[in-house]
This record gives C-alpha cells, structure tokens and sequence, in this order.
C-alpha cells in the first residue's frame, strides 16, 4: 500500500510517477486512485497525515515532507530523498516571521508573546530549545495575514519568499529545511518482497527527478574534431561515439545538464557538429 500526498504536491507528484513509469489516474475527488501496477495500491491523504500512516502500517511507504515526518515524531524508514514541489525543485523552509514594521529582531524578542503555526509541535520544541516562552497556536490557513493583529509572529513555510514579501513579512529565523521523502514502515522495510519493491521506487523516482534537469545530446562531426567536441561538452561519462557511413564521420551521444547547452550549441557548431539534436529524457539512473 503506497501513501500519496493529497494537496498541493497531488500533481506534481502524479508528474513524477509518470516519468518514472506509472500511470496514476482518479477522479478530483477520488482518495483511491488506480495504478497501473498490480503490486501497488495507493491512497491519497493530507501529507500532514501520511508520515503516521506508514509507521501504524496502514501504509508500506509513501511520500511526505521531512517536516510532518518531524512534527509526528514518526518512527520510519526515510528511504530517500526526493527534492521537488508544487512549484520548483527546491527545498522549502518553515520560517518565524514578523511584520516588516515590528521592533522584533531575534527569537528571543517574542518571550510572552503569541505565535501562530500549522507546525506547531516542531515550533514548540523551536521555543523550548532557545527557552523563550512563548503562545504557539495551530493556524488553519492563511497564516501570513494574520500578523499583527491576530498574533505577534508566524512559522510559515516558504520556497522563494515571495508570499511573504507580498505580506509585508519580514524573516527573522530558519526552524527547518524541508523536501519530500519516501519512507516506509520498518516492518515493511525488513520483508524482502516489500523492500525490493520500494527500492524499485526510489530508483525510478530519483531517475525521474535527475532527469529533469538533463537532456540527450546527439550529433554528428568529423573524426579530427571529436576531441576537441568531447573536451567542450560537460557530460556524465565520456560521450558515446558510433561510426558513420563516412570513415571521416562520427556520431556522438551524451547526456548534458540542460542549463549549459545553449552556451556550448554555437561552439559545437564552430568545431564542425552537424545535425545537433537536443532530446528530453524520463530518467537518468546512475
């Protein structure tokens, strides 16, 4: 049994089981989608909710944040991470902010005062470790609206910050850095059947993510200008070259970081490559 999150990593999650190779498919409304794997069966529920799930054992394994793994203090196997989200392949924060106005600089400002959080367990052991005594209220949405009327402060999860610039919030602290994982209950974890088919997971959705970033890179040169061509590309391993028809002719393939090949296409060009093709790839497994 598979724990998918339900919320805003509902798509982006199915997105990433796609390219890994599984189709999820279900209604907006449906918690029980199909999967088109006769060994997998999976639930979509909060991923507050899932961390607790695999360690009860209701779930084998699912996927949630480090930071509802930490706020349940759940017991569980993290097989791997995997850093994406609703909106980037970044790793998001929880926060303490304040308004962009408040005299509070540091955490210790806020002893008696009153700060709200959806993460509350995790804020509290923040406040308890710094021992400043402090309110911690559970927030159920639209947390950054709520200073300073509401409350003094929040903790708050961000990627980019802006949300909370848009607010007139100011950082003045990091509690935690966070991204989803794959866990799996521990009993799950020791049966051999079960653990071969969550490391195939893990595999295949990491392959999945380090594909993202990456493309296949093909082309033919002449054989005089293949060693300058391989000391111009910045691949995984040394490219693969086939020969061609022509004996002064070869064909190179590689995988590159998709970042870099507009700055080395005009170059590869220079050195004499002729029908370069960029292709997108599913996985990339090391």
């Amino acid at each position: 049994m598979l724990g998918l999150p339900k919320g805003s990593l509902e798509e982006s999650t199915r997105g990433l089981f796609a390219k890994a190779g599984w189709r999820i498919t279900s209604n907006s409304r449906s918690y029980r989608p199909s999967i088109d794997d006769p060994e997998l069966d999976g639930r979509f529920v909060r991923a507050q909710e899932v961390s607790r799930y695999v360690e009860h054992g209701f779930f084998d394994c699912g996927l949630t944040g480090l930071d509802w793994i930490q706020e349940n203090s759940s017991d569980v196997v993290e097989v791997c991470d995997l850093v994406y989200s609703r909106a980037s392949t970044a790793k998001s924060r929880w926060v303490l902010c304040v308004a962009e106005d408040s005299p509070i600089r540091a955490p210790a400002d806020l002893a008696g005062k009153r700060v709200a959080t959806e993460l509350v367990q995790t804020a509290k052991r923040y406040f308890a470790a710094k021992q400043v005594p402090v309110e911690v209220e559970f927030s159920w949405g639209a947390t950054e609206v709520k200073v300073p009327d509401l409350v003094d402060a929040i903790v708050d999860i961000t990627e980019t910050g802006s949300s909370l610039r848009a607010n007139k919030l100011r950082i003045i602290d990091t509690l935690l850095e966070t991204n989803t994982k794959l866990i799996a209950n521990r009993k799950s974890w020791a049966d051999p059947v079960k653990r071969r088919k969550i490391e195939t997971i893990a595999l295949l959705l990491r392959g999945a993510l380090e594909a993202e970033s990456k493309v296949g890179l093909k082309m033919n040169a002449p054989k005089r200008a293949v060693a300058a061509i391989i000391a111009a590309v910045p691949s995984l391993r040394d490219p693969t070259v086939s020969p061609l028809s022509h004996p002064d002719w070869v064909a190179l393939e590689t995988i590159i970081d998709q970042s870099v090949v507009r700055e080395i296409l005009p170059q590869l060009k220079a050195l004499g490559a002729e029908g370069i093709v960029e292709y997108p790839l599913n996985k990339v497994v090391y």
